[in-house]
């Protein structure tokens, strides 16, 4: 299925200024990417490190990277010399190995906490006090936490969507709240940068930027099925 570009620019029409577009790319070939890429879109996000391991290297190097899958420890050193931020970070020993591959990259990582709001147990992430208790404890030179990701459960009605993406952007304003007092203390919270609520995917984008996401994941929308 080609891809689908009149669809692209109405879904950018539908974006507030402050509101990020991560076409999802996984599986997809790179002339489909690049299709998307000559129409001014930047920002790319893949599921599978080895995927997103052939395909870095054949498209231009100021596509920005974001890796939305389940990341594996073991798989963090492939992505840390280019990634450009890597949105389901569950635990605290995976903020840990992504600090030691920043090192070794020399460069400061970018990251999102995942957050189970979902009625699924399939789907992973932190809880609320594991979130803040992350934030606390947290002290790194290669990372930074930029904010919160989190996964809606599939085939809901929209009250019960809408109930789960307000309980995200409450905490997402809590979340922020720890870093504004973290600030004002004599200890710098170089390592926190809270600007970024990613929810939201095709078939639900619009709900979630209306409960305040700054980033939406959309794939199939513009890609088509797979």
């Amino acid at each position: 299925m080609p891809v689908q570009l009149e669809a692209y620019h109405t879904l950018l029409t539908q974006l507030p200024p402050q509101v990020t577009l991560v076409a999802v790319s996984k599986t997809k070939p790179v002339s489909d990417i690049l299709a998307l890429y000559r129409e001014g879109q930047r920002d790319f996000g893949e599921n599978y490190v080895q995927e997103l391991l052939e395909k870095q290297p054949q498209l231009p190097v100021d596509i920005r990277w974001h890796f939305i899958g389940h990341l594996q420890s073991n798989k963090v050193k492939y992505l840390a010399p280019f990634v450009h931020l890597i949105h389901g970070v569950d635990s605290f020993s995976l903020l840990k190995e992504i600090q030691k591959q920043g090192a070794k990259a020399n460069r400061r990582l970018d990251c999102l906490l995942q957050v189970h709001i979902a009625q699924e147990e399939t789907k992973f992430g932190m809880n609320e006090a594991e979130v803040l208790q992350t934030l606390s404890q947290a002290s790194f030179t290669h990372v930074r936490i930029k904010g919160l990701m989190g996964m809606g459960t599939n085939g809901v009605d929209e009250q019960t969507q809408r109930a789960e993406f307000e309980g995200l952007k409450t905490l997402f304003d809590k979340c922020r709240s720890t870093e504004t007092a973290a600030r004002s203390t004599e200890i710098p919270a170089r390592d926190l940068e809270i600007d970024t609520l990613s929810m939201g995917m095709s078939g639900d984008y619009l709900l979630a930027i209306a409960c305040g996401s700054t980033m939406v994941r959309v794939g199939s929308l513009l890609f088509g099925g797979r």
